[in-house]
Order: C-alpha cells, then structure tokens, then sequence
C-alpha cells in the first residue's frame, strides 16, 4: 500500500474492510470525499478514510464465493489443459516405443 497522501478506491476499500461498491456508495451519499486527479482517477485522501474506519461508522463486510467442487473441477481442466495434453502425447508416444 502506497504512503502518499491519496488513494485509490480500491485500497480505501480494503482500509475499511469493505467493498470497492461499497467505497463508491458512501461517496455518492456524502460521507466521503473523492477527488479527481488529472481529471481522471478517482483518490481519496488517506487520513479521512483512518478516521472514517476508527469512528466505527463503518461496518467491514464478510463477502464469501462459494466455490463448488463442479467449478473446481472445470478451473482444473481450464488452467492445466497443456499439462494434460501433452502428458497424454508424452504417453501416447512412449507406448509406441516400447511397443516395437
């Protein structure tokens, strides 16, 4: 995390133990201040969000994904297609070899 003076939506958000949504819904209400840098990236000034997280104003969300074992096992096959295909051309080939 950056000590500078300004932040990102995204560290506020883990700062106060909530969402990057959450961080957008309290600046649209008022409760915090943004700033536009370059007219462009939305920061937030890293003193007001310690002070907002030591009032205790806000409430760190608990956000759990459930990951099912349906969704482990096609992220398996997904992120070690390769390793799959070629260990069955590596073993493709090496019984042709010892076949002859």
């Amino acid at each position: 995390m950056s000590d500078s003076q300004y932040i990102s939506v995204r560290e506020a958000a883990q700062i106060l133990g909530i969402t990057e949504k959450k961080v957008m819904d309290l600046i649209e209400e008022g409760k915090l201040q943004a700033y536009k840098i370059a007219n462009q990236f939305l920061r937030l000034k890293k003193n007001e969000i310690n002070d907002l997280r030591n009032t205790g104003k806000v409430a760190a969300e608990v956000i759990v994904h459930p990951y099912s074992t349906s969704e482990r096992v096609r992220d398996f096959f997904y992120f070690n297609d390769f390793y799959l295909a070629c260990a069955g051309i590596i073993t493709v080939l090496i019984f042709i070899i010892f076949q002859k």
